[in-house]
């Protein structure tokens, strides 16, 4: 029998929350095991009970999504943090990133997506939502002039791999232990990417790898 998944859900509307609650436990391995209507009483609930999972709303009286996840992290609180909000904003899902999430969620999201979110993150992946990721491919190809297209054929299959773990939201190490190779080495091949694909910046690599994660898996597969 699998271990059930603990789940808090922070969000100052109990209509949503109480959404929130039964699609989630349509999943015999998922239980909702606290509420909270606002950042702070967020925040001590996680701290007391560590649930494995937190899915907090960005905007709440008091503290915010982003202020709570901020002090998780500060206070080494292992529950991962998936954000669902009404924000569609490449700059705001960044600032939750940095804050420590690793979901982000649009509200109005399917409701399978809730599941598979909590799940991907325990598993230690990163998960944006497809209506997010899809503001994120409109965005680009906005900027690009529609004509920007997919092209990793100047990439090596190791490098495709890579690329595909990448948009998985795995980290260099976790990558390295997943194909038995040094980090340093994966670091290596993320900076032949950048060069190849013509990308610059610290996270310019994983946003590439998460704007085009169907693709990359359709492809890669």
């Amino acid at each position: 029998m699998s271990q059930v998944i603990e789940v808090l859900l922070a969000d100052d509307h109990p209509v949503v929350r109480r959404g929130l609650k039964a699609t989630i436990e349509e999943d015999s391995d998922l239980r909702v095991v606290a509420e909270a209507a606002d950042g702070n009483d967020a925040l001590r609930q996680i701290v007391d009970l560590r649930p494995a999972v937190a899915i907090l709303d960005i905007d709440m009286p008091g503290l915010n999504g982003l202020g709570v996840a901020r002090e998780l992290l500060a206070q080494n609180i292992g529950t991962h943090v998936v954000f669902m909000t009404f924000h569609a904003d490449e700059d705001l899902m960044r600032a939750a990133m940095d804050a420590g999430g690793k979901g982000y969620l649009l509200k109005g999201s399917e409701t399978d997506e809730v599941g598979a979110a909590i799940h991907a993150v325990c598993a230690g992946r990163t998960y944006i939502g497809s209506k997010m990721a899809a503001v994120l491919l409109k965005q680009k190809d906005e900027l690009s002039g529609g004509v920007q297209q997919l092209d990793i054929t100047v990439l090596t299959p190791s490098e495709k791999k890579i690329l595909r773990l990448i948009a998985d939201g795995l980290s260099s190490k976790e990558i390295g232990d997943s194909l038995s190779i040094h980090y340093r080495t994966v670091e290596n091949h993320r900076t032949n990417m950048c060069r190849k694909l013509n990308i610059e910046g610290a996270n310019a690599l994983a946003r590439f790898a998460l704007q085009h994660r169907s693709a990359l898996h359709e492809r890669l597969l």
